[in-house]
């Protein structure tokens, strides 16, 4: 028996003693002090429960370990399969949503997001699900001379604006604009047919050189405006001598068209021939600074495109030449006027349609917003239409923000594009960057609100949103078009796993971990685990020693009572 002075008496039991009070001590641990008294009851509680929690530790069995880290992998194994399943089927986290929407309003916060219009998006994605070709390559409605602007690049810089597979198809567009079955008749076709087939550059111009030999031929003007010419001044005064050639062989074809299908045919190519033509000369008047000009003509052509009925014209996308020039004017309202016509659902989308009429909505707003204020008043009704607006435009062509926002470089546009792909992104922002600068605020708004888009686009991507889904081959086809050589082809961002998925897989990696390491070694697991609590305890120790020497020893004895 042990005795200490006071009214405490303790007594031995086995390993450890136990006080009327229900104290328990280690006897091996308080050896040296087991002849002390213990002076008040309060300090001596204190010490004791760290005791009982290192007495309960040794009574642990590796068993045990064992059980609770493969329990713990086990548990965190199901949370993981639950949320990836979630995710993959609904596009966002279930602990996540269930944290937004539920916790959060509880905890006053305010969800931000905004509902869109249901019926106006699922009509539009409907619409667009038509038999679309995924890949399909457009020509480039504001492609520059190859002659008086990439040679010149090539001759500055050294490096190929151009690829292969660019010019190729090029080559190809020329072939189908340009010839027909029944140039074998006229001299000059014949050479020019055979001009557009060749590879060599100066072949070409050699041919072409050879045809206006012969007579005025409207082919060979275009071939040496396009590649000869080192300026544009020199482009635009052969595209006024093509333009005099292409007319007069329009005229005759003109009357001859019903005559047979190989006038029908000689027609139809003249017809691509007379509208390339002016097509151009309003390019040239647009790059010369005359761009009320260029209006005009571009205006007559949207026109006669609409009157003639020959699927070629709608390749060359006038509409868009249209919508450059008025906005350098800055006639906003013929903009919206245009974009009426031609933002229609029965009509291919492009990133010029979509990113001109957010825009146009941007415009309005753009000057006053303020994120700030934004998130304390909430978005009124036209700042909801500009941002849903470039959403819209965001959700077409993903890759177009980077560019009008300057965080990546921009190179010379392909002669072709490939929509809502990144060829087509720099070939929007190459001559709509100005437009957007112009427009005071538009950009900050732009970056303040692009990136939302991503949070309503549903995952996995074949669902799409408002337009059809974005085509997963897009990468591949741009890498062709583009100069990867000095390019670094975008890609469309993908949408990252939830925090919630990434940690639970952590969580189960760890405790798997854990439970195979205790298994294979559970006696030095054992003694981690004892120094993890241990420090893990230490502070809380240390916390209650400092309460138990500030407060009187009567009232911490009441409150163990308690």
């Amino acid at each position: 028996m042990w005795t200490a002075t006071g009214d405490i008496v303790w007594t031995s039991g086995g390993r450890g003693t136990e006080s009327h009070f229900g104290c328990v001590f280690a006897k091996d641990t308080f050896a040296e002090k087991e002849k002390q008294p213990c002076s008040r009851v309060g300090g001596s509680r204190g010490r004791l429960s760290g005791m009982e929690v290192s007495m309960f530790l040794n009574t642990l069995t590796p068993k045990f370990y064992v059980a609770l880290t493969g329990t713990s992998s086990l548990i965190s194994g199901l949370i993981l399969i639950f949320e990836w399943w979630y995710f993959r089927k609904y596009g966002t986290s279930f602990i996540e949503q269930v944290s937004v929407s539920h916790l959060r309003p509880l905890l006053g916060g305010v969800d931000s997001s905004s509902p869109s219009n249901s019926n106006t998006s699922n009509g539009e994605a409907d619409s667009n699900r038509q038999s679309v070709s995924e890949c399909k390559v457009w020509r480039n409605p504001l492609n520059l001379f190859r002659g008086a602007e990439y040679n010149r690049y090539t001759w500055v810089t050294g490096r190929e604006p151009l690829t292969y597979y660019d010019m190729n198809l090029s080559a190809q567009d020329h072939q189908t604009f340009f010839t027909c079955d029944s140039d074998h008749l006229r001299p000059a076709d014949a050479i020019m047919q055979k001009a557009w087939r060749e590879r060599n550059p100066q072949a070409r111009i050699s041919a072409a050189h050879e045809a206006l030999e012969l007579e005025d031929c409207a082919t060979a003007y275009i071939l040496l405006a396009e590649e000869e010419a080192t300026t544009i001044m020199e482009a635009e005064r052969l595209f006024k001598q093509a333009l005099k050639a292409g007319e007069s062989c329009y005229r005759r074809s003109q009357q001859l068209q019903h005559h047979g299908t190989q006038y029908e045919a000689q027609h139809r190519r003249d017809t691509n021939v007379l509208v390339y033509i002016k097509r151009r000369l309003a390019m040239c008047s647009r790059k010369l600074g005359r761009t009320r000009e260029a209006v005009k003509m571009m205006r007559d052509l949207c026109v006669f495109q609409l009157m003639k009925e020959f699927p070629l014209l709608s390749m060359f996308n006038i509409h868009e030449n249209l919508l450059e020039s008025l906005l350098e004017l800055q006639n906003y309202a013929d903009v919206q006027a245009v974009l009426a016509k031609y933002d229609d659902i029965s009509l291919p989308k492009s990133a010029t349609i979509c990113y001109t009429a957010a825009l146009l909505k941007a415009r309005a707003v753009s000057d006053k917003f303020s994120p700030e204020a934004a998130s304390r008043r909430g978005l009124s009704t036209a700042e909801m239409n500009a941002v849903e607006a470039i959403h819209r435009a965001v959700e077409f062509n993903p890759h177009v923000p980077k560019y009008l926002l300057e965080m990546k470089s921009l190179i010379l546009p392909p002669e072709h594009i490939l929509k809502r792909g990144d060829s087509e992104a720099i070939a929007y922002a190459f001559f709509h960057l100005q437009h957007w600068k112009r427009v005071e605020g538009a950009l900050n708004l732009l970056h303040c609100t692009w990136e939302g888009t991503f949070r309503m686009i549903p995952y996995p991507l074949e669902k799409g949103h408002l337009f059809y889904p974005y085509p997963i081959c897009t990468e591949t086809a741009d890498r062709e078009l583009l100069p990867t050589v000095f390019h670094e082809v975008s890609v469309y961002p993908k949408k990252e796993l939830p925090f919630f998925i990434l940690f639970t897989a952590g969580l189960c990696s760890f405790t798997a971990m854990l439970a195979l390491l205790t298994h294979q070694f559970p006696e030095l697991m054992g003694v981690f685990a004892k120094a993890f609590l241990s420090t893990l305890f230490a502070p809380l120790n240390f916390i209650m020693e400092k309460v138990e020497s500030i407060l009187p020893s009567s009232l911490w004895h009441q409150l163990t009572r308690i």
